[in-house]
């Protein structure tokens, strides 16, 4: 599937000539299907296969796949789904080769979720969205969420694993909690009487989830800080379903994955949003986006031997990367056996998310905005680290550094500034 063969100044044969000297297969095969039901017509997906990046000594190629839940009109979903990639990518420095620019990307996510947030509000529209945000490449899958659409992977070896979180209020108490101190209330919807009835809400607003892109009228302490999770496949393969909720309130993983079982991908989605129709009818906009994730067809190893389940699956397939993972192996792939985590983090506050602990000295330009990249003359940048309240290593002189814009935006989605506190940048 690859496209590497259009790239006139790298032949195909240099660059499968790099991956065997590598011992190992870079680039699977992805076959992808859409299903969707719309009620509303506020989701919004964004599928973009083989994109190109140059490198130092080649091409690299990735694809990215969005699913945007619009909720109190579409504007939001829309605007991100046209604006969330570029800003991703425009917060990756241009000459890192392909593992560096890999690992750049749970940082990268951060920063292009808040600058999209951030530029969308200052549009004064009232919309929101979740966003599920996935981007492929190679065997490494990276998914940054907020909200409650969600993914999910089985790999070839079995098992199933959540790739985002859940920041539905009703489900997680770490979200409230940081509501609340934020100056936040949280409770459900009263009828009068003291009658309370449906989920756990954010108030003012109503809005029943912790974090979002846009909902200016809910207050800024609804967050676009995405949970990022990345994690790379053995060569086996496995199968991604990213879904908005309109699925998940009807159907568990294990019986979205079941129902679908040996159907390609197309005809998977499809019958997912069947099944969730089937279930608990038309309530909301329900989308599907299945994705398989396989070796070359014409390199395809043997399928491994079904794996025990049980015994030690979680912490046997998650493992941090080790330096020496690949060049030890001297067999042509590297042994399809388990599911790899590189990176987890659902922090919402920006100084733990984009600070300096990062093995990339030019992450973040000296004289850039860390969040919106606008350049800045020497001694406008805040530090990401100014107030902080962790002594220690953590200097308000150290870097990286925000504009003024963007360090209110921090500010207010800490609490520390409400959001009614300043109009015009924010």
């Amino acid at each position: 599937m690859s496209t590497r063969s259009e790239h006139q100044t790298v032949p195909l044969s240099v660059l499968l000539k790099r991956e065997l000297l590598n011992e190992r297969i870079e680039c699977p095969e992805l076959v992808h299907g859409q299903g969707s039901q719309s009620k509303k017509g506020e989701d919004y997906t964004l599928i973009k296969t083989e994109c190109q990046r140059v490198v130092g000594d080649g091409v690299s190629t990735y694809s990215v796949f969005g699913l945007f839940d619009g909720h109190n009109g579409s504007a939001a979903a829309i605007y991100s789904k046209e604006n969330l990639l570029s800003n991703v990518l425009n917060a990756i420095p241009s000459d890192l080769n392909r593992d560096e620019w890999v690992a750049a990307l749970p940082r990268a996510l951060v920063a292009g979720f808040v600058k999209t947030d951030k530029d969308f509000q200052e549009r004064a529209q009232t919309s929101g969205t979740t966003v599920t945000f996935v981007i492929i490449e190679g065997w490494t899958i990276t998914v940054a969420s907020v909200g409650d659409s969600r993914c999910i992977l089985e790999p070839a070896e079995g098992g199933i694993y959540y790739l985002s979180a859940d920041h539905r209020l009703d489900c997680n108490e770490e979200e409230r909690d940081r509501i609340t101190a934020s100056g936040g209330e949280v409770g459900r919807l009263n009828t009068g009487g003291g009658a309370e009835i449906g989920p756990l809400r954010c108030w003012p607003g109503g809005l029943c989830l912790s974090r979002s892109i846009g909902d200016m009228d809910v207050g800024e302490f609804i967050v676009p800080v995405p949970y990022v999770k990345q994690v790379k496949l053995s060569t086996a393969g496995g199968r991604l379903i990213i879904s908005s909720d309109g699925v998940w309130d009807a159907l568990t993983a294990e019986a979205a994955l079941d129902c679908c079982r040996g159907m390609p991908p197309d005809a998977a989605a499809a019958q997912i949003v069947k099944e969730a129709l089937h279930a608990k009818g038309l309530r909301d906009d329900t989308t599907c986006i299945v994705i398989d994730i396989s070796p070359p067809e014409k390199l395809a190893a043997p399928l491994p031997h079904a794996k025990k389940q049980g015994k030690g699956v979680f912490k046997s397939m998650f493992r941090r990367k080790s330096s020496e993972s690949s060049s030890q192996i001297d067999k042509e792939y590297i042994e399809p056996d388990m599911v790899e985590e590189l990176f987890e983090d659902g922090s919402a506050m920006l100084s733990e998310r984009l600070d300096t602990k990062y093995p990339l000295c030019n992450m973040f330009k000296l004289f850039m905005c860390a969040v919106c990249q606008v350049e800045m003359k020497p001694g406008e940048g805040i530090s990401i680290h100014s107030g902080s309240s962790n002594p220690g290593k953590l200097r308000p002189w150290d870097g990286p550094f925000l504009c003024s814009s963007c360090q209110e935006k921090k500010e207010a989605m800490e609490g520390k500034r409400l959001s009614g506190d300043s109009s015009g940048s924010d």
